[in-house]
């Protein structure tokens, strides 16, 4: 479980504030870096090289006065052979203040809300997007040293950025031709089907069948085709999230047989 720790670093160092955030990933997907570049930040390539096992990626707000800096490094796989970067651990977030000639270290009570929280909603969708345990294959991938995690996090507790889809979703739904099928719960968005009933986790999307708890893997097409246009692109869970819903409360049409096979076992 994460934690995210705010220190009066200006005096004592003492922790002033502190709460947990138990579906924080800290696992992710290296490749998903490409998000963050999207976001306009800027980050270093990771690699098995000196000096490219630890990167930071970073971010002007604020007009140019403040920075955030997100760190992150390189999870190394366990293949003596294999030096391909496939997955990076998140760790702090800091942020500096623009003097006139350098950057200077700040505390994070002198950071203006706005830069706050624009940096670490930024910080917050990214982690929670691009988490191993968003990744609905992961479980078919056999043993290894981060199974544990993905299964803890696919029915963590929401992430700040779940619980805002969360009410995003409590707007939409209500409005849409599946309202009847659906019910909105805590972590869940619940769905009755023809066949049978599911519950979809509003933080990974993850799906599991009722009433024997069963998980459910369908895999998102990839290149967006299909994909729900809403207006919360910096989202694309969401429209995940909608996607597996609508063709779940028709799951007597489906004809995936992979997802046929499923239904059925």
């Amino acid at each position: 479980m994460a934690t995210v720790t705010v220190r009066d670093e200006t005096a004592t160092g003492r922790a002033i504030d502190q709460w947990p955030l138990t579906g924080l990933p800290e696992r992710i997907s290296a490749r998903e870096l490409v998000r963050l570049r999207a976001r306009g930040w800027q980050a270093g390539y990771l690699g098995t090289w000196d000096g490219g096992y630890d990167s930071e990626a970073t971010k002007l707000f604020g007009g140019g006065a403040w920075r955030a800096s997100f760190h992150h490094q390189l999870v190394e796989t366990d293949g003596p052979r294999d030096h391909d970067v496939h997955h990076c651990s998140t760790d702090q977030v800091r942020f500096a203040r623009h003097d006139g000639t350098a950057w200077q270290p700040a505390p994070v009570t002198d950071v203006p809300p706005l830069v706050f929280t624009e940096a670490m909603r930024d910080v917050d969708l990214f982690v929670g997007v691009t988490s191993i345990a968003t990744d609905p294959q992961w479980a078919d991938r056999g043993a290894d040293r981060f199974r544990d995690y993905w299964h803890r996090t696919v029915v963590g507790e929401l992430t700040p950025s779940a619980q805002v889809r969360r009410d995003a979703l409590a707007r939409l739904l209500p409005r849409m031709a599946i309202a009847g099928r659906v019910t909105l719960a805590d972590r869940y968005l619940h769905v009755r089907g023809n066949l049978r009933g599911y519950r979809i986790h509003l933080g990974s999307g993850n799906i599991m069948m009722e009433p024997n708890d069963a998980y459910l893997c369908i895999v998102p097409a990839r290149g967006g085709t299909g994909r729900l246009h809403l207006p919360f692109e910096d989202d694309p869970m969401l429209s995940t999230i909608l996607s597996k819903a609508i063709m779940l409360a028709a799951d007597d049409s489906i004809t995936d047989p992979t997802v046929l096979r499923q239904l059925a076992a």
